[in-house]
Parts: structure tokens; sequence; C-alpha cells
């Protein structure tokens, strides 16, 4: 069996949860977040810092692992905004021999992108809400793409629209 791994990325507050969730939903696909996996993790007492990060891709990728492995498509969300990132859904797709396609969500829209940072509540109370100069900080040092990846902006799209243009441009046969 051979899985499928779809990776939607992004700068915190371009609705990568929303989307995946919608995409998951009507597709039958399993949906794998990074920042519930970190919110568990830092809910465990151990403190906020770069290597919790890294141990919630650890653990997602994990997860993707045993699922692809299983023949099921595995939808990712998470920021991927370096290539060890990005290396951890390459390493997942390359050892279950399974198809990875990567998704970047973008907000043309400078103003609505912090608007939306500065109304989003998500109930994470250890990952918390970054700022609007987390995020500018975040994009100044987000890597080039090295992968073919599908960009939208959702900027002035609805998350089913956003859903439909993902459903219709990947295979997910």
């Amino acid at each position: 069996m051979t899985g499928h791994l779809i990776v939607i990325s992004g700068l915190p507050g371009v609705g990568k949860t929303s989307v995946a969730e919608v995409v998951a939903a009507r597709t039958g696909s399993m949906h794998l977040s990074i920042d519930a996996v970190e919110e568990s993790i830092l809910a465990c007492g151990l403190p906020r810092g770069w290597q919790v990060g890294v141990a919630a891709y650890e653990a997602v990728g994990t997860m993707a692992d045993l699922n692809l492995r299983l023949g099921q498509t595995v939808i990712i969300d998470a920021v991927n905004d370096s290539e060890e990132a990005r290396q951890t859904w390459r390493g997942a797709a390359t050892r279950n021999e399974s198809r990875i396609e990567f998704v970047h969500l973008v907000i043309s829209d400078a103003l609505e992108h912090e608007r939306r940072l500065a109304s989003r509540d998500r109930g994470l109370a250890h990952v918390g809400e970054p700022t609007w100069a987390d995020v500018r900080r975040r994009r100044a040092g987000y890597a080039a793409w090295s992968d073919a990846a599908v960009e939208i902006d959702t900027a002035v799209q609805t998350v089913d629209e956003i859903a439909d243009a993902i459903i219709s441009r990947l295979d997910f046969a």
C-alpha cells in the first residue's frame, strides 16, 4: 500500500489548521497538527523552547509514518519554515514509498493577516497565540521552497473555497 502525504504550510494565521480540517473531513484523510502536539508536550510541564518544537515535528512524523504505511492519506499542518522541518516530511514519504505534495498558504494582504492574528483564539493555553511582531520575524527567516508547492493566497477566499482548490489540484485517488 502506498500512502499520500499532503503538507499544508505557511506562517501563523494564514489558515493552515482550518483548511487542513476541512480537506481531511471531505476526503476521509487523517489530519495531524504540529500545534496540537506541541500543546500536549507543553501541558506536561516541559519548558518552552526549540526542543519542544522539534519533538512535536518528530512525534507527528512518527504518526505520519504509521498511517502512510497503512496506505492512508495524511494531511499535516505546520509552519514548515525551514529545510530541516520539510525534510521530516520528505523522509516520511520516502520511507513509506508515498507521494508527497506541499501546499503553501500565504496572505497577500498584511492588514488582513494582522487582523486575523489579533482576533484568533485557538484555545491553546500553552502554545499561545503569536503576535504580529512574531510573525514578521518568522517571515524574515522563512526558507525559500526547494520543492514544488501549490501556493494559495487566503486573503480573500473562504476556507471552503481554499479546501475546494486544494482538493481539485491534488490527486486524492
